[in-house]
């Protein structure tokens, strides 16, 4: 993988890691607990991608600092969590930054292994989302992108820039910005205005 997307996906599984393990003190689990879910959220999204896309050994079992990054983020998070959890919205604004970081690495990584530009930005938005959904299955919660969040449409709109800039000019490093800023914008916009994704109307029949 090209030096910038390596660098690229070392920034968003170290933020997402962070995302994981104050979930994971919020829901009072001990170090070991943390340090999985720090794990599972920033390295999920990208080992079901490798997998899918057939690099294998993935990523984060061949690189050492796949796995250093996410267990550093944890024990950060784990022994300054009060400072941390009172950031809350710094973390929403960081999380928005690894979700763009990670949607266009997770697509163009897609593109080096072949991959056409539809399947291609459809794995950009499950490496994006892929270890949060993970992490809110293991804490026993609804995922946060089937709660109404406007994240999956984002990072999928941010992949689908990234791929179709990298196919008409072969661009990957102004096509990677180009797709971060629509998912990055796209996200705090959200964020900041509450935008919401449509959910059923009136109750649920039974």
């Amino acid at each position: 993988m090209p030096t910038l997307l390596v660098t690229l996906d070392l920034v968003g599984i170290f933020v997402f890691a962070v995302a994981g393990a104050l979930v994971a003190v919020r829901k009072e689990l001990d170090l070991f607990g943390v340090l999985v879910l720090a794990g599972v959220t920033g390295l999920g999204g990208g080992f079901l991608r490798d997998v899918l896309i057939g690099a294998v050994p993935p990523a984060a079992l061949a690189d050492w600092r796949y796995l250093l990054v996410p267990v550093t983020a944890g024990l950060l998070t784990f022994v300054f969590h009060p400072a941390v959890g009172r950031r809350e919205r710094a973390i929403d604004v960081a999380d928005a930054f690894g979700l763009s970081l990670f949607c266009v690495v997770g697509a163009l990584k897609a593109v080096e292994y072949g991959l056409g530009p539809l399947p291609a930005a459809l794995l950009g938005m499950i490496t994006a989302i892929g270890g949060g959904m993970t992490r809110d299955v293991l804490v026993g919660r609804v995922p946060v992108v089937f709660r109404g969040e406007l994240y999956a449409t984002p990072a999928l709109a941010g992949a689908a820039v990234a791929v179709l800039a990298e196919r008409v000019d072969s661009a990957a490093t102004e096509g990677a910005l180009a797709g971060a800023a629509v998912c990055l914008v796209w996200r705090l916009l959200a964020i900041r205005r509450q935008w919401r994704a449509p959910m059923p109307r009136g109750p649920a029949s039974v």
